[in-house]
Protein backbone atom coordinates (compact mmCIF):
# COMPACT_ATOMS: atom_id res chain seq x y z
CA UNK A 1 0.00 0.00 0.00
CA UNK A 2 2.50 2.50 0.96
CA UNK A 3 4.48 2.16 -2.60
CA UNK A 4 1.60 2.28 -4.85
CA UNK A 5 0.28 5.75 -2.89
CA UNK A 6 4.70 6.76 -3.50
CA UNK A 7 4.53 5.66 -6.60
CA UNK A 8 1.30 7.56 -7.18
CA UNK A 9 2.71 10.74 -5.74
CA UNK A 10 5.59 10.48 -7.87
CA UNK A 11 3.60 9.78 -11.16
CA UNK A 12 1.37 13.07 -9.85
CA UNK A 13 4.94 14.87 -9.76
CA UNK A 14 5.96 13.83 -12.53
CA UNK A 15 2.67 14.81 -14.62
CA UNK A 16 3.01 18.43 -13.09
CA UNK A 17 6.12 18.66 -14.22
CA UNK A 18 5.77 17.39 -17.67
CA UNK A 19 2.73 19.94 -17.74
CA UNK A 20 4.74 23.19 -16.14
CA UNK A 21 7.80 22.09 -18.83
CA UNK A 22 5.17 21.42 -22.15
CA UNK A 23 2.91 24.96 -21.33
CA UNK A 24 6.04 26.66 -20.19
CA UNK A 25 8.11 25.60 -23.64
CA UNK A 26 4.85 26.04 -25.74
CA UNK A 27 4.37 29.66 -24.93
CA UNK A 28 7.52 31.29 -25.02
CA UNK A 29 7.53 29.27 -28.19
CA UNK A 30 4.41 31.32 -29.59
CA UNK A 31 5.89 34.57 -28.36
CA UNK A 32 9.54 33.85 -30.19
CA UNK A 33 7.76 33.24 -33.23
CA UNK A 34 5.48 35.89 -32.78
CA UNK A 35 8.36 38.17 -32.77
CA UNK A 36 10.18 37.03 -35.57
CA UNK A 37 7.46 36.86 -37.80
CA UNK A 38 6.30 40.23 -37.32
CA UNK A 39 9.08 42.07 -39.10
CA UNK A 40 7.43 40.27 -42.51
CA UNK A 41 4.17 41.58 -41.47
CA UNK A 42 5.83 44.94 -40.82
CA UNK A 43 7.73 45.02 -44.13
CA UNK A 44 5.94 47.83 -45.73
CA UNK A 45 6.05 50.54 -42.62
CA UNK A 46 9.62 49.51 -42.03
CA UNK A 47 10.76 50.22 -45.77
CA UNK A 48 9.69 53.40 -45.44
CA UNK A 49 11.25 54.31 -41.99
CA UNK A 50 14.99 52.49 -42.72
CA UNK A 51 15.09 52.28 -46.24
CA UNK A 52 13.93 55.04 -47.87
CA UNK A 53 14.50 55.00 -51.93
CA UNK A 54 12.61 56.38 -54.95
CA UNK A 55 11.48 53.06 -55.46
CA UNK A 56 9.04 51.82 -53.64
CA UNK A 57 9.70 48.17 -54.51
CA UNK A 58 13.99 48.48 -53.85
CA UNK A 59 13.09 49.78 -50.81
CA UNK A 60 10.49 46.67 -49.86
CA UNK A 61 13.49 44.48 -51.41
CA UNK A 62 16.29 46.30 -49.30
CA UNK A 63 13.51 44.86 -46.20
CA UNK A 64 13.17 41.67 -46.85
CA UNK A 65 17.08 41.17 -47.64
CA UNK A 66 17.49 42.48 -43.74
CA UNK A 67 14.57 39.57 -42.81
CA UNK A 68 16.60 36.96 -44.74
CA UNK A 69 19.67 37.79 -42.47
CA UNK A 70 17.28 35.88 -39.89
CA UNK A 71 17.70 33.13 -41.64
CA UNK A 72 21.69 33.16 -42.62
CA UNK A 73 22.58 33.54 -39.21
CA UNK A 74 20.23 31.20 -37.44
CA UNK A 75 22.82 27.67 -37.74
CA UNK A 76 25.27 29.86 -36.00
CA UNK A 77 22.59 30.95 -33.29
CA UNK A 78 21.90 26.98 -33.35
CA UNK A 79 25.45 25.43 -33.33
CA UNK A 80 26.06 28.36 -30.03
CA UNK A 81 22.98 27.82 -27.84
CA UNK A 82 22.79 24.10 -28.80
CA UNK A 83 26.35 23.37 -27.30
CA UNK A 84 24.91 25.31 -24.50
CA UNK A 85 22.40 22.98 -24.20
CA UNK A 86 24.34 20.25 -24.08
CA UNK A 87 27.16 21.32 -21.49
CA UNK A 88 25.03 23.71 -19.24
CA UNK A 89 21.47 22.26 -19.20
CA UNK A 90 18.00 22.85 -21.16
CA UNK A 91 17.03 25.69 -19.29
CA UNK A 92 19.96 27.73 -19.81
CA UNK A 93 19.87 27.31 -23.68
CA UNK A 94 16.25 27.75 -23.75
CA UNK A 95 16.26 30.98 -21.38
CA UNK A 96 19.06 31.65 -23.47
CA UNK A 97 17.23 31.80 -26.80
CA UNK A 98 14.06 33.77 -25.41
CA UNK A 99 16.30 36.61 -23.93
CA UNK A 100 17.50 37.67 -26.65
CA UNK A 101 14.71 37.08 -29.13
CA UNK A 102 12.72 39.50 -26.58
CA UNK A 103 15.74 42.13 -26.76
CA UNK A 104 15.89 41.97 -30.10
CA UNK A 105 12.39 42.99 -30.84
CA UNK A 106 12.04 45.49 -28.60
CA UNK A 107 15.12 46.83 -29.63
CA UNK A 108 13.50 47.10 -33.25
CA UNK A 109 10.32 49.06 -31.48
CA UNK A 110 12.65 51.79 -29.92
CA UNK A 111 15.28 52.30 -33.05
CA UNK A 112 15.31 56.12 -34.33
CA UNK A 113 14.67 55.75 -38.55
CA UNK A 114 16.82 57.44 -40.50
CA UNK A 115 15.16 60.73 -40.56
CA UNK A 116 16.93 60.91 -36.68
CA UNK A 117 20.26 59.20 -37.09
CA UNK A 118 21.05 58.43 -40.95
CA UNK A 119 22.72 55.46 -41.99
CA UNK A 120 23.09 54.32 -38.44
CA UNK A 121 19.65 53.54 -38.77
CA UNK A 122 19.40 50.56 -41.76
CA UNK A 123 22.76 49.31 -39.64
CA UNK A 124 21.09 49.36 -36.25
CA UNK A 125 18.29 47.09 -37.71
CA UNK A 126 20.20 44.45 -39.51
CA UNK A 127 21.88 44.42 -35.74
CA UNK A 128 18.55 43.40 -34.27
CA UNK A 129 17.36 41.22 -37.16
CA UNK A 130 20.60 39.22 -36.42
CA UNK A 131 20.07 38.82 -32.51
CA UNK A 132 16.56 37.55 -33.72
CA UNK A 133 17.88 35.37 -36.25
CA UNK A 134 20.75 34.10 -33.90
CA UNK A 135 17.90 33.10 -31.35
CA UNK A 136 15.69 31.69 -33.33
CA UNK A 137 18.21 29.14 -34.66
CA UNK A 138 18.07 27.49 -31.08
CA UNK A 139 14.64 28.56 -29.76
CA UNK A 140 12.86 25.57 -31.79
CA UNK A 141 15.45 22.78 -30.99
CA UNK A 142 16.47 23.90 -27.46
CA UNK A 143 11.90 24.01 -27.02
CA UNK A 144 12.31 20.58 -29.06
CA UNK A 145 14.64 19.37 -26.67
CA UNK A 146 13.68 20.55 -23.80
CA UNK A 147 9.81 19.02 -24.39
CA UNK A 148 10.72 15.58 -25.86
CA UNK A 149 13.05 15.26 -22.76
CA UNK A 150 10.63 15.77 -20.47
CA UNK A 151 7.85 13.65 -22.41
CA UNK A 152 6.68 10.34 -21.12
CA UNK A 153 8.01 7.60 -22.98
CA UNK A 154 4.19 6.55 -24.86
CA UNK A 155 3.42 9.99 -25.22
CA UNK A 156 6.05 11.84 -26.91
CA UNK A 157 4.68 12.54 -30.26
CA UNK A 158 1.66 13.63 -28.63
CA UNK A 159 3.50 16.40 -26.27
CA UNK A 160 6.63 17.19 -29.32
CA UNK A 161 3.76 17.90 -31.78
CA UNK A 162 2.66 21.01 -29.87
CA UNK A 163 6.21 22.24 -30.80
CA UNK A 164 4.60 23.20 -34.16
CA UNK A 165 1.66 23.89 -32.94
CA UNK A 166 3.11 26.99 -30.92
CA UNK A 167 5.13 28.18 -33.88
CA UNK A 168 2.01 27.99 -36.24
CA UNK A 169 0.36 29.64 -33.62
CA UNK A 170 2.91 32.08 -33.24
CA UNK A 171 2.75 33.17 -36.81
CA UNK A 172 -1.05 33.92 -36.48
CA UNK A 173 -0.51 35.83 -33.54
CA UNK A 174 1.38 38.00 -35.39
CA UNK A 175 -0.75 38.07 -38.79
CA UNK A 176 -3.76 38.64 -36.57
CA UNK A 177 -2.12 41.45 -34.36
CA UNK A 178 -1.16 43.67 -37.29
CA UNK A 179 -4.34 43.13 -38.58
CA UNK A 180 -5.80 44.57 -35.40
CA UNK A 181 -3.96 47.11 -35.05
CA UNK A 182 -4.23 48.27 -38.71
CA UNK A 183 -7.77 47.81 -38.21
CA UNK A 184 -8.13 50.08 -35.14
CA UNK A 185 -5.64 53.13 -35.89
CA UNK A 186 -5.39 55.53 -39.04
CA UNK A 187 -2.61 54.73 -41.51
CA UNK A 188 -0.66 57.63 -40.13
CA UNK A 189 -0.64 56.37 -36.69
CA UNK A 190 -0.09 52.96 -37.47
CA UNK A 191 2.92 54.40 -39.56
CA UNK A 192 3.98 56.72 -36.91
CA UNK A 193 3.73 54.33 -33.88
CA UNK A 194 1.39 51.62 -34.16
CA UNK A 195 4.23 49.67 -35.75
CA UNK A 196 6.57 50.09 -32.47
CA UNK A 197 4.00 48.78 -30.43
CA UNK A 198 4.06 45.12 -32.33
CA UNK A 199 7.66 45.14 -31.62
CA UNK A 200 7.74 46.36 -27.65
CA UNK A 201 5.11 43.34 -27.36
CA UNK A 202 8.49 41.08 -27.11
CA UNK A 203 8.65 42.08 -24.37
CA UNK A 204 6.01 39.46 -23.09
CA UNK A 205 8.96 36.80 -23.58
CA UNK A 206 10.37 37.65 -20.48
CA UNK A 207 8.13 37.28 -17.59
CA UNK A 208 7.67 33.58 -19.56
CA UNK A 209 11.29 33.36 -19.06
CA UNK A 210 11.40 34.20 -15.74
CA UNK A 211 8.88 31.81 -15.07
CA UNK A 212 10.67 28.73 -16.58
CA UNK A 213 14.02 29.50 -14.44
CA UNK A 214 11.73 29.66 -11.30
CA UNK A 215 9.39 27.08 -12.09
CA UNK A 216 10.36 24.58 -14.66
CA UNK A 217 13.09 21.69 -13.80
CA UNK A 218 15.54 20.28 -15.72
CA UNK A 219 14.37 17.99 -17.67
CA UNK A 220 14.82 14.34 -16.17
CA UNK A 221 17.78 12.20 -17.84
CA UNK A 222 17.21 9.07 -19.29
CA UNK A 223 17.95 5.55 -18.62
CA UNK A 224 21.82 4.65 -19.74
CA UNK A 225 22.46 2.79 -23.31
CA UNK A 226 21.69 -0.82 -23.32
CA UNK A 227 25.37 -2.39 -24.31
CA UNK A 228 24.17 -3.05 -27.70
CA UNK A 229 23.20 0.56 -28.04
CA UNK A 230 25.68 0.90 -30.62
CA UNK A 231 24.29 -1.45 -32.94
CA UNK A 232 21.24 0.26 -32.59
CA UNK A 233 21.98 3.96 -32.39
CA UNK A 234 25.25 5.28 -34.72
CA UNK A 235 27.74 7.65 -32.84
CA UNK A 236 28.85 9.57 -35.87
CA UNK A 237 26.62 12.52 -34.96
CA UNK A 238 27.90 14.55 -38.41
CA UNK A 239 25.52 11.40 -39.94
CA UNK A 240 22.90 11.69 -38.10
CA UNK A 241 23.13 15.64 -38.15
CA UNK A 242 22.85 14.81 -42.31
CA UNK A 243 19.68 13.13 -41.52
CA UNK A 244 18.20 15.73 -39.38
CA UNK A 245 19.17 18.05 -42.75
CA UNK A 246 16.96 15.21 -45.03
CA UNK A 247 14.63 14.55 -42.63
CA UNK A 248 13.87 18.61 -42.53
CA UNK A 249 14.08 19.41 -46.36
CA UNK A 250 10.34 19.15 -46.92
CA UNK A 251 8.97 19.83 -43.58
CA UNK A 252 10.53 22.94 -43.51
CA UNK A 253 10.26 23.89 -47.62
CA UNK A 254 6.47 22.89 -46.85
CA UNK A 255 5.96 25.41 -44.19
CA UNK A 256 7.33 28.22 -45.78
CA UNK A 257 6.13 27.68 -49.78
CA UNK A 258 2.65 27.03 -48.37
CA UNK A 259 1.99 28.79 -45.10
CA UNK A 260 4.10 32.29 -45.84
CA UNK A 261 4.36 32.27 -50.04
CA UNK A 262 0.84 31.30 -50.75
CA UNK A 263 -0.96 34.47 -49.77
CA UNK A 264 1.63 36.48 -52.78
CA UNK A 265 0.54 33.00 -54.80
CA UNK A 266 -2.94 33.83 -54.60
CA UNK A 267 -3.50 37.15 -55.64
CA UNK A 268 -1.04 37.00 -58.19
CA UNK A 269 -2.18 33.77 -59.54
CA UNK A 270 -5.77 32.19 -57.84
CA UNK A 271 -7.46 35.59 -58.75
CA UNK A 272 -7.92 36.27 -54.92
CA UNK A 273 -7.99 39.86 -53.22
CA UNK A 274 -5.15 40.27 -50.95
CA UNK A 275 -7.81 40.43 -47.93
CA UNK A 276 -9.09 36.98 -49.36
CA UNK A 277 -5.47 35.57 -49.65
CA UNK A 278 -4.99 36.14 -46.28
CA UNK A 279 -8.20 35.03 -44.66
CA UNK A 280 -7.24 31.59 -46.92
CA UNK A 281 -3.75 31.11 -45.26
CA UNK A 282 -5.37 32.06 -41.92
CA UNK A 283 -7.81 28.95 -42.58
CA UNK A 284 -4.65 26.64 -43.64
CA UNK A 285 -2.88 27.80 -40.17
CA UNK A 286 -5.77 27.07 -37.92
CA UNK A 287 -6.10 23.49 -39.96
CA UNK A 288 -2.65 22.53 -38.99
CA UNK A 289 -2.96 24.03 -35.75
CA UNK A 290 -5.79 22.08 -34.65
CA UNK A 291 -4.80 19.07 -36.31
CA UNK A 292 -1.11 18.33 -35.71
CA UNK A 293 -1.90 17.09 -32.26
CA UNK A 294 -4.18 14.33 -33.16
CA UNK A 295 -1.22 13.23 -35.66
CA UNK A 296 1.04 13.68 -32.69
CA UNK A 297 -0.64 11.21 -30.24
CA UNK A 298 -1.26 9.11 -33.45
CA UNK A 299 1.84 8.34 -34.12
CA UNK A 300 2.76 7.02 -30.53
CA UNK A 301 0.74 4.36 -31.58
CA UNK A 302 1.28 3.06 -34.90
CA UNK A 303 5.16 4.58 -34.90
CA UNK A 304 6.55 7.68 -36.79
CA UNK A 305 7.41 6.51 -40.14
CA UNK A 306 4.13 5.60 -41.55
CA UNK A 307 3.35 9.08 -40.96
CA UNK A 308 6.38 10.98 -42.26
CA UNK A 309 6.07 8.78 -45.78
CA UNK A 310 2.64 8.88 -45.89
CA UNK A 311 3.40 13.09 -46.06
CA UNK A 312 5.88 12.98 -48.45
CA UNK A 313 4.35 10.55 -50.64
CA UNK A 314 1.62 13.06 -50.51
CA UNK A 315 3.84 16.07 -51.27
CA UNK A 316 5.52 14.25 -54.44
CA UNK A 317 2.19 13.16 -56.08
CA UNK A 318 0.05 15.77 -55.35
CA UNK A 319 1.91 19.11 -55.43
CA UNK A 320 0.99 19.84 -58.88
CA UNK A 321 -2.81 19.23 -59.19
CA UNK A 322 -3.58 21.20 -55.99
CA UNK A 323 -1.38 23.92 -57.60
CA UNK A 324 -3.71 23.41 -60.36
CA UNK A 325 -6.51 23.68 -58.27
CA UNK A 326 -5.07 27.20 -56.89
CA UNK A 327 -5.13 29.16 -59.77
CA UNK A 328 -7.90 27.39 -61.19
CA UNK A 329 -10.43 28.95 -58.05
CA UNK A 330 -10.76 26.33 -55.75
CA UNK A 331 -7.63 27.62 -53.49
CA UNK A 332 -9.83 26.49 -50.22
CA UNK A 333 -9.93 23.00 -51.26
CA UNK A 334 -6.40 23.38 -52.01
CA UNK A 335 -5.20 24.80 -48.90
CA UNK A 336 -7.02 21.97 -46.53
CA UNK A 337 -5.02 19.17 -48.36
CA UNK A 338 -1.75 20.95 -48.03
CA UNK A 339 -2.44 22.16 -44.50
CA UNK A 340 -3.41 18.50 -43.67
CA UNK A 341 -0.32 17.15 -45.11
CA UNK A 342 1.85 19.61 -43.36
CA UNK A 343 0.12 18.52 -40.25
CA UNK A 344 1.05 14.83 -40.80
CA UNK A 345 4.62 15.99 -40.73
CA UNK A 346 4.38 18.36 -38.06
CA UNK A 347 2.76 16.04 -35.20
CA UNK A 348 5.37 13.08 -35.05
CA UNK A 349 8.13 15.21 -36.79
CA UNK A 350 9.43 17.10 -33.51
CA UNK A 351 9.70 13.41 -31.58
CA UNK A 352 11.05 11.58 -34.70
CA UNK A 353 14.04 14.45 -35.12
CA UNK A 354 14.65 14.48 -31.26
CA UNK A 355 14.82 10.82 -31.51
CA UNK A 356 17.70 10.29 -33.43
CA UNK A 357 20.32 11.51 -31.28
CA UNK A 358 21.87 10.46 -28.11
CA UNK A 359 21.35 12.57 -24.98
CA UNK A 360 24.83 14.25 -24.64
CA UNK A 361 24.58 15.46 -28.24
CA UNK A 362 21.20 15.67 -29.45
CA UNK A 363 20.85 19.86 -28.66
CA UNK A 364 23.81 20.43 -30.57
CA UNK A 365 23.84 18.20 -33.76
CA UNK A 366 19.72 18.22 -34.27
CA UNK A 367 20.27 22.20 -34.01
CA UNK A 368 23.24 22.07 -36.75
CA UNK A 369 21.11 19.63 -39.41
CA UNK A 370 17.66 21.50 -38.61
CA UNK A 371 18.84 24.84 -38.43
CA UNK A 372 20.86 24.39 -41.93
CA UNK A 373 17.73 22.77 -43.67
CA UNK A 374 15.96 26.02 -42.60
CA UNK A 375 18.20 28.23 -43.93
CA UNK A 376 18.45 26.82 -47.19
CA UNK A 377 14.80 25.20 -47.82
CA UNK A 378 12.92 27.09 -45.85
CA UNK A 379 14.30 31.07 -45.89
CA UNK A 380 14.40 31.34 -49.40
CA UNK A 381 11.40 28.99 -50.52
CA UNK A 382 9.57 32.01 -51.42
CA UNK A 383 12.58 33.23 -53.53
CA UNK A 384 12.80 29.74 -55.05
CA UNK A 385 8.76 29.62 -55.66
CA UNK A 386 9.11 33.04 -57.54
CA UNK A 387 12.24 32.20 -59.47
CA UNK A 388 11.12 28.93 -60.99
CA UNK A 389 7.81 30.55 -62.08
CA UNK A 390 9.79 33.30 -63.73
CA UNK A 391 12.30 30.80 -65.33
CA UNK A 392 9.72 28.60 -66.94
CA UNK A 393 6.87 30.56 -67.46
CA UNK A 394 4.24 28.36 -65.50
CA UNK A 395 2.30 29.61 -62.18
CA UNK A 396 2.56 25.71 -61.57
CA UNK A 397 6.46 25.38 -61.58
CA UNK A 398 6.54 25.46 -57.46
CA UNK A 399 4.78 22.21 -57.58
CA UNK A 400 8.01 20.33 -58.36
CA UNK A 401 10.23 22.10 -55.74
CA UNK A 402 8.03 20.84 -53.18
CA UNK A 403 8.08 17.57 -55.16
CA UNK A 404 11.44 17.09 -54.87
CA UNK A 405 12.14 18.25 -51.45
CA UNK A 406 9.33 15.24 -50.84
CA UNK A 407 11.17 12.94 -52.66
CA UNK A 408 15.35 13.82 -50.77
CA UNK A 409 13.16 13.77 -47.36
CA UNK A 410 11.43 10.31 -47.71
CA UNK A 411 14.58 8.94 -48.75
CA UNK A 412 16.40 10.03 -45.18
CA UNK A 413 13.14 9.04 -43.84
CA UNK A 414 13.39 5.27 -45.12
CA UNK A 415 16.94 5.14 -43.81
CA UNK A 416 15.83 5.70 -40.78
CA UNK A 417 14.62 3.58 -38.28
CA UNK A 418 11.48 3.67 -35.99
CA UNK A 419 12.04 5.03 -32.57
CA UNK A 420 9.17 6.00 -31.41
CA UNK A 421 8.19 2.87 -28.74
CA UNK A 422 11.98 3.05 -27.85
CA UNK A 423 13.27 4.66 -24.26
CA UNK A 424 15.07 8.29 -24.79
CA UNK A 425 18.62 7.92 -23.88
Amino acid sequence: MQETYASTAYSAGRYAANTRALTAASVGNVLDWYDFAIYAFSATILARHFFPRADETASLLATFATFGVGFVVRPLGAVVIGRLGDVRGRKAALLTAMFLMALGTMAIGTLPDVQAIGSWAPILLIGCRFLQGFSAGAQWTSATTFVIEWAPTRHRGYFGSFQQVSVTAGFLLGSVAAALLSTWLTSAQMDQWGWRVLFLAGSLLIPVGLYVRRYVDEPPKGPAPAENAEARQPPANPLLAFKAFGFTVLWTAAYYAILSYMPTFSTHYGGMSAAGALWLNSFALLLVMVTTPIFGAWSDRIGRRPLLLASCLGYALFSYPLFSLMTSGHGWIAMAAFGLMIAVFNGPGPASIAELFQRSSRSTWMAIGYGLAVMLFGGFAPYISTWLIHATGSALSPAWYLSAAAIISAVTIVSMRETAHDELH
